[in-house]
């Protein structure tokens, strides 16, 4: 159902749904928008949406991830909020609990991908609506891989990867994986590509129960900590990302990254795309993470907040920016009628297998706190500083301080 065009004058006057009245009062929303560029597939969205308003005007304003997140934070806490943001789902928790942001109000009907609604959901309330969404693949170098004597095929679980990695650090000059290991939040990320590849689970979304402390949680963290072995030297001096420019390097076979990385590999390398391979408790998944739009409480005009999020992260709009960005497709455009699909061919499959099988990026009021305990665990196995049991014992404990 389209929600009613209200106005804060408009309340006031009347207390009435929007009238032709109400339309013609000067109404600007604020929309900060995460990443310091806006997409031509939501600009769209806006001007239409300002086309369809009299009187409304849309402040849309880009701000690099950098300080963007911090920014809308600020002016909220200080009591000017922004009407509307993109911003990480990670941040919903900390605006939910400190009453800063109303919830979204997602139709049911709304066909998301399994999981999807998961990554914005807290105790079974959804606060954001998602709008960009990624899941995660093992990039492997062929050629290293054949150098190394073995046939270059997507390995299956765990002891298959590290297999292929032993063979090339034994037979080649290059390391057999990439290991994220830096006090960065893309190491909480690459961990829990293998844990959610084991049948693990961090919080449940329905009940908030802290489920870290597990024997999936253990036999992950002694895979992790197995790769050392088989890995680049000193690991937690590296992310993620530094990870790709090892693997361009021909320094690396293998490292775990999204949809994104194989067009920045460099041309020259045969490279293949395989599912994250899984443990012996689950079967292959990966983190599903989501940037979502947020209705901010408090600029007299949530109603038009609402309908402006509902625009812009519906069926067509949704696609154009899905398509247009390289994103794994947060909604299921098949059920909703479209055809030829972009997400059916090339390495796609890959990133949209595991959707059914991954697991949402942990919602904490305090993401920093949650980097830690992650951090912490992970530095420990590599560093070999303490045992896997007592490890995840502790990382169980420092999660409930940050829940």
């Amino acid at each position: 159902m389209k929600l009613a065009k209200i106005t804060m004058g408009a309340l006031l006057l009347s207390g009435t749904a929007m009238t032709a009245q109400a339309e013609s009062h000067a109404t600007e929303l604020h929309f900060i928008m995460c990443g310091g560029e806006v997409r031509d597939a939501d600009q769209a969205v806006v001007d239409q949406f300002v086309a369809d308003h009299d009187g409304v005007t849309v402040n849309l304003e880009a701000v690099p991830w950098g300080t963007c997140q911090d920014k809308s934070l600020t002016l909220a806490a200080a009591g000017d909020p922004p009407s509307i943001a993109y911003m990480g789902s990670r941040t919903l928790r900390q605006l939910a609990n400190n009453d800063l942001i109303v919830p979204a109000n997602i139709d049911p009907a709304t066909p998301y991908q399994p999981g999807v609604l998961n990554t914005v959901t807290i105790e079974g309330q959804a606060w954001g609506y998602p709008h960009a969404f990624s899941t995660k693949g093992l990039y492997i170098n062929c050629d290293l891989v054949e150098e190394a004597g073995m046939e270059c095929a997507a390995p299956a679980t765990w002891a298959d990867m590290y297999a292929m990695a032993e063979a090339v650090t034994n037979n080649t000059d290059a390391a057999g994986v990439g290991l994220a290991g830096k006090d960065f939040d893309n190491t909480m990320h690459q961990f829990l590509n293998y844990l959610y590849s084991n049948g693990g689970v961090v919080i449940d979304p329905a009940t908030g129960e802290n489920m870290l402390d597990s024997d999936q949680t253990r036999e992950t963290l002694e895979f992790y900590g197995s790769l050392v072995a088989v890995a680049q030297d000193g690991p937690t001096a590296w992310e993620r990302d530094q990870l790709k420019d090892l693997f361009n390097d021909g320094q690396i076979a293998m490292y775990v990254s999204g949809p994104w990385g194989y067009g920045q590999h460099n041309e020259d390398i045969n490279q293949l795309v395989a599912p994250v391979p899984h443990g012996p408790s689950g079967e292959s998944g990966s983190i599903l993470i989501t940037d979502s739009i947020v209705v901010f409480k408090g600029s007299g005009h949530e109603d038009l907040a609402q309908e402006l999020a509902q625009r812009i992260t519906s069926g067509d709009s949704q696609y154009d920016l899905d398509s247009s960005w390289g994103l794994t497709p947060i909604l299921d455009y098949a059920a909703m009628g479209k055809t030829d699909l972009y997400y059916n061919e090339g390495i796609w499959p890959i990133f949209t297998a595991s959707i059914q099988t991954g697991g949402p990026e942990p919602l904490v009021e305090d993401f920093k706190s949650l980097q830690s305990v992650f951090t912490n665990m992970i530095q420990g196995i590599i560093l070999e500083d303490d045992t896997v049991d007592n490890l995840v014992t502790i990382a169980g404990e420092e999660l409930d301080d940050a829940l």
